[in-house]
């Protein structure tokens, strides 16, 4: 029997950079991590008693022959985080000047944003939009979540520490 999603690994090229997004961007805490013998990560829900929930880790296993961790969510297309505060989450990525994607889902109340963090994983934030103030996401063209349209550029991803 499954009773729930332990965690998710995030292999990196840049672990600061990546807790820092986690962290900073997002809101998880940085916290216990057992010595694996290779630099890592693991980020908690920022709640009392909240579960690590993802797990982050450079060098070592996380490379591949090259010597390079891979990037992207390759089959996995993105991983979806419960959220509260949309327009603080948009005000965030503005002034880290991060790209996003917003969407509402049809049929239900929920409200998402999209976002990359520097390995190129793909982000989705859900809100529960009868609980947030400020406006509904941003349907028009360019703003609006397109499913299967990646918007990731490594080249323009800003510097974050």
């Amino acid at each position: 029997m499954v009773a729930g999603l332990f965690h998710v690994a995030v292999k990196t090229n840049d672990l600061d950079a990546t807790v820092a997004f986690y962290t900073r961007i997002l809101g998880l805490r940085n916290g216990f991590r057992p010595d694996f013998g290779y630099p890592g990560a693991w980020l908690y829900v920022p709640v009392a008693g909240g579960p690590a929930i993802l797990h982050i880790y450079a060098g070592g296993p996380a490379l591949l022959p090259d010597g390079i961790a891979p990037s992207g969510t390759a089959a996995i297309d993105h991983v979806s985080l419960a959220c509260r505060g949309f327009q603080g989450y948009v005000a965030r990525f503005r002034a880290a000047g991060l790209d996003w994607r917003e969407f509402l889902v049809p049929g239900t109340t929920l409200w998402q944003l999209f976002v990359y963090d520097p390995s190129g994983v793909q982000c989705e934030l859900t809100f529960e939009g009868a609980g947030e103030s400020g406006p509904p996401p941003d349907m028009s063209p360019g703003r609006a979540y397109v499913a299967g349209s990646s918007f990731f550029d490594p080249a323009t991803y800003p510097k974050l520490r």
